[in-house]
């Protein structure tokens, strides 16, 4: 396979994950978003931490960037972007109280039904980025992980470092020493059985540690975040929407890699104005 030539794309950013170190591309953060016609996009790998101040792009902005497609990379929305080339454009669509209309309008153009839907897809044209509405959040279970990454990424890491100065100063991230995965149901005929699914969202990360640096210990952090995600997140007051995505190397296994969660009282008033119009 050849790759193509470089194309310009403008991307609403939508995931961001938790970084890890790579032994082949320094460290990886997998960003998601979606074009202007609702068309979900992959963008891999991008050093996120390394890129200058003003190209680092936050959840729900606008981007301009330069990509090509993978020559290694079956996974049809994953395209290889060019660092250098990113532009921001204006500031992030805010989730302001009663207001969730803008970002709607792009991440629910094209959703799936479930992941059913998704599996056979997967199977008829390598889709591996998705997001839907579960029926069902019965869950959030979390177990221990191993609390250090592998010798052999952070060997790697340093190596490369060492030979590009500039980044030298740019420390591992520290690794979240617990798995965290949702159990859930979909809105689907086909789904027989509860879904367990690991959570890689770079919020739930942040949000472990900053708990940690505020007291908390590890237990008491990690029940906080299953009070934020299960019970406010996927709370009955939003209409809430796994992102999942599939791993490179494992291409049959699927993450949630972001959450979606427009409040249901601003979709019902965005409905009563509109109705209050005809």
């Amino acid at each position: 396979m050849t790759m193509s030539l470089t194309e310009r794309l403008r991307v609403l950013i939508t995931v961001k994950t938790y970084p890890i170190p790579s032994k082949k591309y320094d460290e990886l953060v997998c960003t998601a978003g979606v074009t202007e016609t609702g068309d979900l996009i992959r963008l891999y790998p991008i050093n996120f931490r390394d890129l200058p101040y003003d190209r680092q792009f936050k959840k729900y902005q606008w981007i301009e960037v330069g990509v090509r497609r993978h020559r290694n990379d079956v996974r049809k929305e994953s395209y290889l972007p060019e660092s250098d080339s990113i532009l921001t454009l204006g500031k992030p669509i805010r989730a302001n109280p009663g207001n969730w209309s803008e970002r709607v309008q792009y991440v629910l153009k094209n959703p799936s039904r479930s992941m059913e839907e998704l599996y056979a897809k997967q199977e008829d044209d390598n889709t591996s980025l998705g997001i839907f509405k579960p029926k069902n959040i019965k869950d959030l279970l979390i177990t221990k992980d191993d609390p250090e990454w592998p010798p052999r990424f952070l060997e790697k890491l340093r190596q490369y470092r060492l030979f590009e100065s500039r980044k030298n100063t740019l420390i591992p991230p520290r690794k979240v020493p617990f798995k965290f995965h949702f159990l859930f149901e979909c809105d689907d005929s086909q789904c027989n059985k509860s879904h367990k699914m690991m959570i890689e969202d770079w919020e739930l990360g942040v949000l472990f540690w900053k708990l940690v640096d505020e007291g908390y210990s590890h237990s008491e952090a990690c029940q906080k975040v299953k009070e934020k995600f299960l019970h406010d997140i996927c709370g009955p007051k939003n209409n809430t929407y796994f992102y999942v995505g599939t791993i490179l190397a494992h291409p049959k296994t699927w993450v949630i890699v972001g959450l979606f969660y427009p409040k249901i009282e601003s979709q019902k008033l965005k409905q009563k104005t509109l109705f209050d119009l005809i």
